[in-house]
């Protein structure tokens, strides 16, 4: 089923491991929308600035990097694959190396600021979904749709580290440890702290499967514009 034509923006915003990501792009397939993963793009900025050894004090070669940076985003069935100078680097930025690396990417200046206008440029012209911690509140503050997607600390530990089970050393400690830091740095930073908009809704997915958020998302979605296509008639 498509949506309808209208050019309008769904945000989903939340902490880390809340399902943002998987839910986002399942209403994507659902709806035929652009999928925009702000999360993949920090993470793609640390993955570059990793594998050149710039230090993120470094603003010269910080600036330099983002001037020249490529960030794409390719669907292959039901994966979003995430491309950074041409590499595909869809598991390379799943790691917890990268996700301490792009909260501290995520709370430079510089980094935002130039990330903003991409963001906002991929979402021109046609419906999208995007999903993020200021989506709402910063990218996108006129978005027709807001979600707010959370979960409570286990749940979301446990969800990552499902996500990086190839790994031998990572513990459900571990990851819990690390989301909480993540939460306490994305919720402190000066510039877009992770926060609900006022006017966004709030899902939490503590006891949902992916399945049920989709379909609050998708009941929210029908109630407030109700323009999905109508299918042909048939003698």
């Amino acid at each position: 089923m498509k949506a309808t034509g209208k050019n309008f923006v769904i945000t989903v915003d939340g902490p880390s491991g809340a399902g943002k990501s998987t839910i986002s792009k399942r209403i994507a397939a659902r709806l035929s929308l652009i999928y925009i993963d702000t999360g993949a793009m920090y993470r793609s900025v640390a993955w570059a600035a990793l594998k050149q050894g710039i230090n993120l004090t470094d603003t010269t070669a910080l600036d330099q990097l983002l001037s020249n940076i490529k960030i794409r985003f390719q669907a292959d069935d039901d994966k979003n694959l995430v491309f950074c100078n041409d590499n595909d680097v869809t598991t390379e930025i799943r790691t917890p190396q990268i996700d301490q690396l792009a909260s501290a990417v995520s709370g430079v200046p510089l980094v935002r600021d130039a990330l903003l206008p991409l963001q906002r440029e991929a979402a021109q012209g046609c419906p999208a979904i995007i999903d993020g911690r200021d989506a709402g509140t910063v990218i996108f503050p006129e978005a027709e749709l807001k979600i707010y997607l959370d979960a409570d600390l286990k749940a979301r530990a446990r969800r990552r580290l499902k996500d990086q089970a190839g790994s031998s050393e990572i513990s459900l400690q571990s990851v819990t440890q690390a989301i909480a830091d993540r939460d306490a740095a994305d919720s402190s930073r000066a510039q877009a702290p992770l926060r609900m908009a006022d006017d966004a809704i709030l899902i939490d997915s503590t006891n949902l499967t992916i399945e049920d958020v989709c379909e609050k998302i998708l009941q929210l979605f029908h109630a407030r514009f109700d323009k999905h296509e109508e299918e042909p008639d048939h003698e």
